[in-house]
Formats: structure tokens, sequence, C-alpha cells
């Protein structure tokens, strides 16, 4: 297995990708007399994911493929060109390939290879001699960032969380599928990590259930794939990184609260499928408006600069951003002479037409941005959400209770349900005793939300129990002490850099890193699989390629919060990057992150079953640059609020309750009129 212990979780899927479809089987597609031959590839609907994760097309033909085909559907016949198969090691995609098979095809696999389907392709004696090569890719896991991962199991919580499930055959297959999707992470990155894991109650406690011992079963299966890898040459044989596996049941607020930055109200407040979003851009030509498909992704130096930053401070850049560029580039300032009448030398046109390709390319890509943030701006002014916004921290933070609640549902009667239920989830989730007996249903009256509404409400129970009777790290817990003071979900961060006024949340994801980066992470809560002494730890540390230089960061003065002051509060300095001649880093970020994780210390994994939000994602990024260690991210499904909240209970025909997704938001229209108004305001 190569070395890959510097790239991410992304290019180690890109890197695998293009040698196996180049470098094995240059002498099967280009032997003597025969040049640039081209090839097929064919995949089935898992390895296809693990593609377009990674790779567009044009990197996938770069390597001398022509067509990409679908296993399962009928193909014409091509037997001038060669095949790459890359399928998952299952036996009706074997019986497929053995059925079509024609030419010289070197076959793939993406995970381990039961014998007896080897075995299988064996017996075929007339089919053996044209497989031309056959070869193991432990990448089963699907990047969605450099530094997240997801396993692509929307319905998790509702197969391993719902009620009466742990003895269904869906139950087993979900927990053993992801437990060997995490494996694939760490054998495609040449890792191999302490394998922690959030610990179930004690046997003998009354309140315990299956769901406890979930994020310990997956741990198991992690941990028993791991050491089947031990046998691939070169993968390490001691530990390297480590890895925490968690549930949704840590931090209930985080997916439902609203999130600030640029990245998570792209997501909350507009229109997107998946990283796709449709604008409307002025048309070149002086007529309508023109629609135009865009991917808010990596490739993106504008998007992967700002999409951490508050969406005012966002805002702010890009018209510094855009204002720096057009005062500073010549071709920008020609046109601007040639408006105001003076005369243009030939040479000076012939800059002018030498920069106008990058001129246009940089300026389309600004003005999108210019145009997504001033949506999203809109939608915030007309949904009123500073208000929401600003309640729902001081609810997590201790500073709002029953009464600002109340008053709220009364005096903001237009609110939409969707951001009604998501307050009434957080304070649920502050104030438990509040939603007991009958004053659940006259708080929904209230709201005006429906009994379906409660149920998303009532649902979040079969989460919370393991939260109930266990603190978590930092005095987290969804239950408190019966006292008349406000109570508070979050304790005030004293030493962080002064950030935008409802930037004050963090998820409860950010202080479990940071003390498992510190190894104060109790056992008695989080247990490990491969549990070492102090000594064994520290010898690892020291032994690894990776070295650590979390240690001699210098800690943080403490400081007071603060005043709350929307404009006078900027984005913290690990969201921003170097400056650049169009006012801040734009293309310099894409050429150093892979450089900045190569000098830092052992990875950080952490993996939460039942889904992550953007904030956690956030955490991660933000996490890497203040602890000097690389924080990966991996989750069952990357969770967005229109997603989340509207989760509904639903009786099966068996009569089990499951979490189901229904992803059609309920005030999709209303939010829709609101991002079409052509506002560019700044949030004031």
């Amino acid at each position: 297995m190569a070395e890959s212990t510097n790239s991410s979780v992304k290019s180690a899927v890109i890197d695998y990708c293009t040698k196996c479809l180049d470098q094995p089987e240059q002498e099967i597609r280009n032997p003597p007399g025969r040049h640039d031959s081209l090839a097929v590839l064919i995949m089935d609907k898992v390895t296809v994911k693990v593609m377009s994760h990674s790779c567009k097309m044009s990197d996938i033909t770069d390597q001398g493929i022509s067509l990409v085909e679908d296993l399962f559907r009928r193909r014409e016949p091509m037997t001038s060109m060669d095949a790459i198969y890359f399928i998952q090691p299952s036996k009706e995609n074997v019986v497929m390939f053995l059925s079509d098979m024609s030419g010289r095809e070197p076959l793939y696999k993406n995970s381990s290879v039961p014998k007896e389907l080897v075995n299988h392709i064996k017996c075929d004696t007339s089919v053996l001699p044209r497989i031309g090569a056959l070869r193991e890719m432990n990448l089963e896991y699907f990047p969605i960032d450099n530094q997240a991962f997801i396993t692509d199991h929307d319905g998790a919580l509702g197969e391993l969380y719902g009620e009466n499930v742990e003895s269904t055959r869906r139950f087993d297959a979900c927990l053993n599928t992801m437990a060997t999707r995490i494996a694939t992470v760490f054998a495609s990155l040449n890792e191999l990590p302490f394998v922690r894991y959030r610990a179930a109650k004690a046997s003998d406690d009354s309140t315990a259930t299956f769901r406890d011992s979930i994020p310990s079963k997956i741990a198991a299966g992690v941990w028993n794939n791991l050491l089947k890898y031990k046998s691939i040459p070169n993968f390490p044989q001691t530990e390297t990184c480590e890895l925490l596996i968690l549930d949704r049941s840590i931090d209930q607020i985080a997916p439902v609260i609203h999130e600030w930055t640029y990245d998570a109200m792209c997501h909350d407040l507009l229109e997107m499928d998946g990283n796709k979003y449709v604008v409307e851009l002025p048309s070149k030509t002086g007529g309508s408006s023109e629609k135009k498909d865009v991917l808010l992704e990596d490739q993106d130096p504008v998007w992967l600069e700002l999409r951490h930053a508050h969406i005012a401070d966002a805002s702010e850049r890009l018209h510094d951003k855009m204002t720096n560029f057009v005062s500073k580039n010549k071709a920008a300032q020609m046109q601007q002479s040639a408006r105001d009448g003076s005369e243009i030398s030939t040479r000076d046109l012939q800059k002018i037409v030498q920069a106008l390709p990058k001129y246009n390319e940089q300026v389309e890509r600004l003005t999108l941005h210019i145009e997504i943030a001033g949506k999203i701006n809109g939608v915030i002014r007309e949904l009123g959400l500073r208000d929401l916004g600003q309640l729902e921290q001081d609810l997590v933070f201790g500073d709002a209770g029953a009464k600002d609640v109340i008053n709220f549902l009364r005096t903001k009667q237009d609110t939409s349900p969707e951001n009604k239920l998501r307050l009434l989830m957080i304070y649920a989730c502050v104030y438990p005793e509040k939603f007991e007996g009958d004053k659940a249903s006259k708080l929904m009256q209230l709201a005006r939300l429906s009994s379906e509404d409660l149920k998303v409400v009532n649902n979040m129970k079969l989460l919370r129990g393991s939260s109930e009777s266990k603190k978590t790290t930092g005095g987290f817990s969804l239950k408190f002490d019966n006292q008349k003071t406000k109570q508070a979900a979050r304790k005030e961060r004293t030493d962080e850099e002064e950030t935008w006024q409802l930037f004050r949340f963090y998820p409860v994801l950010e202080e479990l890193l940071e003390n498992l980066s510190k190894r104060e992470l109790p056992k008695n809560e989080y247990s490990c699989m491969n549990d070492p002494s102090s000594t064994v730890q520290e010898s690892t540390r020291r032994g690894s390629v990776r070295k650590s230089h979390a240690s001699a960061a210098p800690a943080a003065p403490e400081r007071k919060a603060p005043a709350q002051s929307m404009r006078s509060r900027r984005t913290a300095t690990w969201a921003r990057t170097s400056n650049s001649d169009d006012g801040y880093s734009s293309d310099s970020v894409l050429k150093t992150a892979t450089k900045e994780f190569k000098r830092m210390g052992q990875r950080i994994f952490v993996f939460i079953v039942g889904g992550a939000t953007r904030s956690e994602l956030r955490a991660c990024h933000k996490l890497t640059a203040k602890l000097g260690r690389e924080v990966v991210l991996g989750c069952s499904s990357l969770d967005d609020p229109p997603q989340y909240i509207t989760v509904r209970s639903r009786r099966t025909e068996q009569g089990l309750l499951y979490f189901s997704r229904l992803v059609t938001r309920r005030n999709s229209n209303h939010l829709r009129t609101a991002a079409m108004q052509p506002e560019h305001c700044l949030l004031q």
C-alpha cells in the first residue's frame, strides 16, 4: 500500500483512483505497437458515489477513460476497447461481471474481496484468461471536504435508534457497513488509530438502553477491520492517530440552531441541491437574466476562503475584494479610461485583450458570491432571523428563559412554522422539564404548531436518554438541577478571539476534541478499544511520522467577552488567511492547504453516528489551526436544518417507530420568494 499519511481524505481517493486507472494498466492498455488506447470504466451505484465525491469527469478522462457505464444497465458491446471494472465485491456484481465479460478487461475492487467470490471467478475458465489484473481498493467512503467524509447512511437514526430495531437485519447491516466504511478511511490514509468511543451505561443502570451501546458496537467493528489491515504490506503496526466515535446524543442543539457562517447560511436559507446552486445573473447581452448552475466547492478559492466566515463579514470582505480588484487590475483600469474618453494606445489594447480572460473569470467569480451573499441577507431580513438568532443563542448560554420564549411566540406570530419548531427544540434541550405532561401541548398551541410537530420534539427523547444521566465533558448535559435561575447548555468561551455577534455558539464536539487532544477525556465516559499505557502512548507519539506540535502552542490568555456589537466584532483569525491582491487570500488558499497538513502532528478523527452539522465541520477546521493537528470529521450524513428539523415520526406496518427525513421544506415557497429579492445590503 502506498504511503498516504499526508493526504487528505479527498485527495487519498483521487490518488488511489488515478493510480489504479493509469499506472498498473499501462502495459495492458498500451502494449507494443498500440498507443493511446482508451478504455471504458464500469461502476456500480456505490463506487459511482465514491468517484463523484472526489473526481470530476475531466479527472477520469485524463486517465484515458472515454466512457463511464453503469454495471446494471444494458450496454452496447465494445469489443475493440478495454474495460476497467470498479465495483463492490458482492455476489450480484461478480455475476454481472462474468455475464458481460468481453475483451481484455482488468477488474478492480473497492473493499476486501471474499475468497469465495475470487474462487467463483476462477471457476469460469473462459473468463479467467481475459482478466488483465485484479486489485483490492479500500475506498468505501465518500469525501465531502478535505477534512470530512460520510458513510452515506441518511437513515441511520431510524435504522439504529428507532424502537425495537436492535434485533432487525437492517440494524446489523447498518452497523456492519458503517464500521467497514470507517475502517477503509484508515486503510486509504495508511493510519492506525487509537479507537475511542462514547461508553455505554453500566448494565445495572435502569435507564440503559441498546442505543447507549451503538458507539461501542461500531468501535468494535472498526477495530476488527483494522486488525485485518495489519497484514497489508507497509500498513502501520503501531497507532499513528486518534479516532473518537460519538453519536448525535452528545449535542441535539447543533443540528437545529441557526449557524451564521456563509457556508451554513447558503445550505440553510437557499434552495440548494447538495453543493449546486442555481443563480440568476444579469445577461451579458443586456436581455433578461440568465440562470446558471454553480458548484460551491473547494475548487472555488473565494468559497474556500469565506465559507467559515460570518455572513456579515463575508459580505464586507466580498465588497472589499471587488473594490481592490477593480482598483489594481490593469484591464479594469484601462477599460475605465476608455469609458472616460481617454485615448488608448495599441499596446494598451493588446494588454487589455491578453488580460481579459483572467479578468472576466475573476469578476464573474466575485459577482457570483456577491449575488449569493445579497440573497442570504435579503432572506435574513425577510424572516427576521436576527431577533430569532439572538434568542436562540441567549437560551443556549443562559441569558434567556421561559418568559423570553413565550414573549417571542406571542409577538412574532409571523415567524415561519419551521423556525418556531427549531426554537422549541432548543428550548426543550435547555429546559426539558418544560415539556413534561401537558406543558408541551400548551407551548405548541401558543406557537400554532400541530401535534405532528410535537412528535418531532418527543423523538429527541430517543437520543436524549444517554445524555440525561451521564454528564458530558464540560458540563454540557441536557438535564439540569431544578433551580430557579436561568439554565445554560454552554459555557461562554473566555479564551476566544473577538468575533461577530450571533457567533457565540459552538458545538459540544469542539470541547470534546480539545479534551481529547489534551488527554483529558474521562475514562469512565470514553473508553478505548486498544487502550495503551501512558508510556506506550508517549513513545508512539514520538515515533510517529507525523510529529505533534500541539504541546508547543502557548495557552491563550484569558479575556473578557467583548460588548455585543454586530459590526464591531470580527471573524476569528483562524478563518482568515494571508492577504492577496484582491483584498484577502483566495488562490493562495488552495496552494497552501496541503502543505500545511504535512507539517502538522498526529491526526484526530471523529465520527458522529446520526449525522453531523456544518457548525461541527467548522469546529474541525478551527481546531486544526488551533491544535496544530489535522482534525477530520466523519459522519453517517452531513445534515442541514431543513433536512434535520423536518424529522417526523411514523408507524411502519410492523408498528416500529422510525425517524424519517422528509426533505421537502415546509416553507419552501416563502423562502424561495424571499431568496429572489435582488438586495445586496449588508446585515445591519
